[in-house]
């Protein structure tokens, strides 16, 4: 909503001084978004006057029409003559009046005025247009006419109105009522503590039984319905400058002057009105659904289909409006320029239904000034007078004629009351505001307040959002002002903190930090296409998705079940930058369906649920568990003065699942797989032992080509995702310090011949077993295939450190805990040793 300050000053006697920033300032702590305050005119100056163009020559032999006017200013160039001006524009004649800046005049953005030659002329300043004044769009699409009426030399930095200052506010949706100017106006008075002069108190005709025709059926849609009529409108009158700069200021484009009556007097009261051409309207007007398939085309010229939902005005031929959308085309009040000008008009000023105004505009993706008003909420008691203004302003501006006749059905309704404590906005804010500050706060907001200890508070018409008691405690503290609000750190209580749980989550992304990866937060939305680009077979529980009813994507309408499609579009984004060495990882939660999950039910929001609510809430929840993940691309290691770097592989993406598996305490068993979208030959599956089982908890390595190649992801991309919540099950809880032994370690190295088909893990897994206690760690620091030996062989050469923690193991010792690991191996894995 824009707000002229100077139309504001109108309702409110703010001080002189006061400015668009002070105000501001008071509509924000007081609860309004005034986003920011626009300084119309800024760095005008004059001679800026009106002129009435005395001559016009066509200059010939230019590639557009040029004219070389002459314009009487009167004595405003000091010498009484007439200033000689080239102008481009078409939309004038001679004897029009029209705006003129004279040298040494500064427009709008710093543009200095001064005589020049152009096109073979010397032209001594400028007729303007709208634009070059600030104005916006008139709608006249060349220079301003002026109507005849206004004198030559007259000051139009002051007719035009050209220097304001305007607020421009975003109404939130629970504050439609500050979509006009009463309604900011009341905000403002408030904030300041001053009176205001309500623009909707107006002696308004009672109903009678001669109005225009109007009958609704949908009570429930429309309760309440005002026609009045204007007849003897004169065809040629136009809206007076002043109308049309608030208009214009407030953001919207003049039109004809009974459309821009009813647009000033929507954004004066808030009550969206329309003007029906009283000659094109055949037989009563009527209020109902619509029938389905019924069409209609509406002021913008679309043809539309309607919905049994949407609420129509009729007439005996059919639809003529979309009710409380846009009218029709086929009642559309006439221009005077047309040639034939609306003479009678009907004027509607109506309440809907405000879900049903939503759902209509929405269904036909028609957004209006008068729907946007009708969704927030437009006060119903404000019909009869806004219709009672937009009379009087027809009457007064194009010389007609109000009928008698008054047309003015309601549905029967009370007012909404609510019972609320006297201390409930105390309770609610943390503060002793007492009794007497919330009755007169609650009354400025406009509602009838009775009782003491128990109030009943009666809520305005204009405010359908005060719905319960702490509706009306909001009022109350946002009136006081937020910034009064003490700030209270909570307490909380000894002896709790991080659970285990949340611990391991910081550490895994602490580690992982550490080892140098990005951590990338990712929305958890997926859809079917990108589970096609990463290969994912039909049967994979990962095709089980949670479909939202209501996607931020048509694209991505599911809950992610892998954390990966979010990374490598991360990824590639970086990569299309110029960023091509990356390492990225992210902790978050996956949504895995089981298929047994029972409808929610709707849990009630005036008490605490009881625990069998909650649990029957949890039980239809799909299984969330949390995983971490990560992508490599480019180097891992960047090249330099210490050596030459090296690119990132899939060893790294299985380091980096071993580095989360240790934060767990966990040590992880490496072995081969085939995993979509993994590339099958540099597969790997991440297994832990979970109450003596083994248990797959991730998959690391490179990524298939065609993953690559349909993601668009750099060559040779690498990956891993792991469970976190199976490596906490397979953590034996709070890991032990390790004790350090003051006793020399010995290391024997053994080579192993076996089958290439054999894992190196079982391998491993095989020596551990063997070697028993003795054993302190073991690596593999050598794979070697040749004809030394054999083919369809391979050779794995391992580092065993031993060492024991009350004594210097002996040669003796040593060897015989090597010679019983190789046993093991030998036995497990048909392992030989290698000479």
């Amino acid at each position: 909503m824009r707000v002229p300050l100077s139309w504001l000053r109108e309702y409110v006697d703010l001080p002189a001084g006061e400015s668009g920033r002070d105000v501001q300032t008071k509509l924000i702590a007081s609860g309004l978004e005034v986003e920011t305050v626009e300084q119309l005119g800024a760095g005008i100056e004059g001679p800026l006057v009106v002129g009435q163009v005395l001559t016009i020559e066509e200059l010939e032999g230019f590639k557009k029409p040029i004219r070389f006017c002459t314009v009487d200013v009167g004595q405003a160039n000091g010498t009484g003559e007439p200033q000689e001006i080239v102008c481009g524009a078409r939309n004038f004649a001679v004897g029009d009046k029209v705006v003129v800046v004279l040298p040494g005049a500064t427009l709008p953005g710093g543009f200095k005025i001064s005589a020049r030659k152009t096109y073979g002329k010397k032209s001594h300043g400028m007729i303007c247009s709208g634009d070059e004044l600030g104005m916006g769009d008139d709608g006249s699409g060349g220079i301003i006419v002026l109507p005849p009426e206004y004198e030559v030399g007259t000051d139009a930095i002051e007719l035009l109105q050209l220097v304001d200052e305007v607020l421009d506010i975003a109404v939130t949706p629970d504050r439609g009522y500050c979509l006009s100017m009463r309604g900011v106006a009341r905000e403002t008075a408030t904030a300041y503590g001053l009176p205001l002069r309500d623009p909707a108190l107006l002696d308004v005709p009672p109903p009678n039984s001669y109005g225009y025709p109007v009958k609704v059926t949908d009570p429930i849609g429309c309760d309440r319905f005002t026609a009045r009529t204007v007849v003897g409108l004169q065809p040629e009158a136009r809206s007076p400058i002043w109308l049309q700069r608030r208009l214009q200021k407030a953001g919207m484009r003049p039109i004809s002057l009974a459309v821009d009556v009813t647009n000033y007097v929507m954004l004066e009261l808030g009550q969206p009105l329309h003007a029906y051409d009283r000659s094109l309207i055949e037989g009563p007007i009527g209020v109902r659904r619509a029938e389905p398939g019924e069409k209609i085309t509406t002021l913008d010229g679309t043809k539309r289909v309607l919905d049994a939902e949407d609420l129509v005005i009729t007439d005996s031929r059919g639809p003529i409006g979309l009710a409380g959308v846009m009218g029709g085309a086929n009642t559309e009040i006439a221009d005077h320029a047309e040639g034939a000008g609306t003479t009678e008009v009907v004027i509607e000023a109506a309440h809907f239904n405000a879900l049903t105004i939503a759902r209509t505009a929405r269904r036909h993706k028609l957004s209006s000034e008068a729907s946007k008003r009708f969704e927030r909420g437009v006060d119903p008691e404000a019909a009869s007078a806004a219709a009672q203004r937009t009379v009087d302003l027809l009457v007064l501006l194009a010389g007609g004629t109000a009928e008698a006749g008054v047309t003015e059905i309601i549905a029967p309704s009370g007012p909404h009351t609510i019972t609320i404590p006297a201390d409930h906005p105390d309770k609610v804010a943390g503060v002793t505001y007492g009794r007497e500050t919330v009755v007169r706060r609650l009354q400025q907001v406009g509602c009838d307040v009775y009782g003491q200890d128990e109030l009943m508070v009666t809520v305005p018409s204009w405010r359908p959002d005060l719905t319960d008691p702490n509706d009306l405690a909001e009022e109350v503290i946002r009136l006081e002002g937020y910034e009064n609000l003490p700030s209270t750190l909570p307490t909380p209580p000894a002896g709790t903190g991080l659970t285990e749980r949340q611990r391991l989550h910081r550490r895994v992304g602490r580690a992982l930090a550490g080892a140098g990866y990005v951590e990338a937060l990712n929305y958890p939305f997926i859809g079917e296409a990108v589970l096609d680009h990463l290969g994912i077979e039909a049967d994979d529980p990962r095709r089980r998705t949670v479909k939202l009813v209501n996607p931020l994507s048509d694209e991505e309408p599911s809950l992610r079940t892998t954390l990966l499609p979010g990374l490598l579009s991360a990824l590639r984004r970086n990569d299309g930058r110029g960023t091509h060495d990356l390492a990225l990882f992210e902790t978050g939660l996956v949504f895995r369906p089981t298929g047994d999950e029972k409808p929610a039910a709707r849990l009630p929001v005036d008490r605490r649920p009881t625990d069998a609510e909650i649990a029957a809430l949890n039980a239809a929840l799909p299984e969330q568990p949390r995983r971490a993940a990560v992508v490599l691309a480019g180097a891992r290691e960047q090249a330099g003065w210490w050596g030459k770097g090296r690119p990132a592989t899939w060893a790294d993406a299985v380091e980096a699942g071993r580095l989360v598996a240790r934060e767990a305490g966990v040590e992880l068993i490496v072995r081969q797989d085939q995993q979509a979208p993994w590339h099958p030959g540099r597969c790997a599956a991440l297994l832990a032992v979970v109450e003596g089982e083994e248990v797959l908890v991730g998959n690391a390595g490179e990524l298939h080509p065609r993953v690559i190649k349909a993601l668009g992801l750099p060559e040779r991309t690498a990956a891993m995702e792991i469970d976190l919540d199976r490596l906490e099950r397979a953590g034996a809880g709070v890991v032990p310090a390790p004790r350090i032994s003051t006793f020399p370690v010995a290391t024997q190295d053994v080579a192993l011949i076996v089958d290439s088909a054999v894992p190196a893990a079982d391998v491993e897994a095989a020596l551990r077993s063997g070697a028993g206690e003795l054993l302190e760690s073991l690596r593999l620091f050598d794979v070697f295939t040749g004809e030394q030996v054999g083919e369809g062989k391979k050779s794995l050469a391992y580092a065993l450190r031993f060492r024991a923690a009350d004594r210097t193991l002996t040669a003796d010792e040593a060897s015989a805990a090597r010679d019983a690991a190789v046993a093991a191996a030998v036995e497990r894995t048909g392992a030989s040793l290698r000479a």
